[in-house]
């Protein structure tokens, strides 16, 4: 073979030398990005949906300064939901919300607000309580709950009232807390709703919302009272209160939250805690939300405005 037939054969082997590695690739690479896209479509069928901000928060960590935006979103979207939020308690006056607060512990407020009537008709004043006769005062309250140590309390703090305040309620939060039965939550309601000064009130409800929305990770009610008063101005706390219970009482529950009928769902990282499901979580809804009576025998006209019924009286006893 001459010397040019020589280089042009090595030539051409050496190009197919040099293209079969490039199509062998090119082929693995075709057999792979089927399997590829299969599995990648498969995982994106089976995720379920979460809200936006339940993927970025999981995503990562939230700053302090996307903590307080979204915590103040939540609670101008709760103000909307629930534009008639109230006290539930039924009162006319500082001592009466003072005395029923005292009571609520460890019942509902309906409770309260069906046995406070007769009370308060009994002994309308400080005055009259603190003289009352014990085993008269429990026989009324009795539906409450732990009325032996209920009646201790409310005729405690009547009889301090009546010696040591002239039968007012003080307006003073270092006042109020020293009066039996009376911690830093009950005074805040007093002071929020009777006196008009903000005050965070620190419920079960209300702690168990913040904990669920990571606003805080605190347990003990002092601390979640500090971390929340930091993410919000002081004159929106007492309203702020009224918020949360609210739609703890009526979408967010404990063991089963509505989260299929909730407002603030997008901006909730526990979304899917509860029925997501639209029409089974409607059907968990309470109060004028799933067309039920609420807790006060005397609610706010705007409350009756939007829907809600006021709640029967005690079996037996006038209103």
């Amino acid at each position: 073979m001459s010397a040019p037939a020589k280089k042009t054969a090595a030539k051409a082997a050496t190009s197919k030398k040099t293209a079969a590695p490039k199509q062998t690739a090119a082929a693995k690479k075709t057999a792979v990005t089927p399997k590829k896209s299969a599995t990648k479509a498969a995982t994106k069928t089976a995720a379920p949906k979460q809200p936006a901000a339940a993927k970025k928060t999981a995503a990562r960590p939230e700053t302090h300064t996307a903590l307080v935006r979204r915590a103040r979103k939540i609670n101008r979207e709760l103000a909307e939901v629930y534009p008639y939020a109230h006290p539930e308690l039924d009162f006319e006056n500082p001592f009466q919300l003072l005395v029923a607060t005292v009571m609520s512990a460890q019942t509902t407020d309906l409770r309260v607000n069906q046995t406070t009537p007769a009370l308060f008709a009994k002994y309308p004043t400080p005055e009259d309580l603190a003289a009352a006769n014990p085993e008269e005062v429990e026989e009324l309250i009795r539906p409450t709950g732990f009325f032996r140590a209920k009646t201790r309390s409310i005729m405690g703090l009547a009889k301090a009232l009546s010696e040591d305040f002239g039968g007012e309620v003080p307006g003073r939060l270092e006042d109020l807390v020293k009066l039996p039965g009376v911690g830093r939550k009950t005074a805040f309601v007093v002071l929020g709703n009777a006196f008009g000064r903000p005050g965070i009130t620190v419920d079960t409800h209300f702690g168990r919302l913040v904990r669920r929305w990571k606003w805080t990770d605190e347990a003990d009610p002092d601390k979640v009272e500090r971390a929340i008063g930091e993410l919000f101005p002081k004159s929106e706390w007492t309203q702020l209160s009224h918020n949360v219970i609210f739609h703890g009482r009526r979408i967010c529950h404990s063991r089963k939250p509505a989260c299929g009928a909730c407002p603030i769902a997008p901006l909730c990282p526990a979304y899917g805690e509860g029925e997501t499901d639209p029409d089974k979580a409607e059907k968990l809804l309470k109060y004028e939300k799933g067309g039920f009576p609420g807790q006060r025998l005397k609610p706010p006209q705007s409350y009756l405005d939007a829907g809600g019924l006021p709640a029967p009286p005690l079996a037996g006893r006038e209103a």
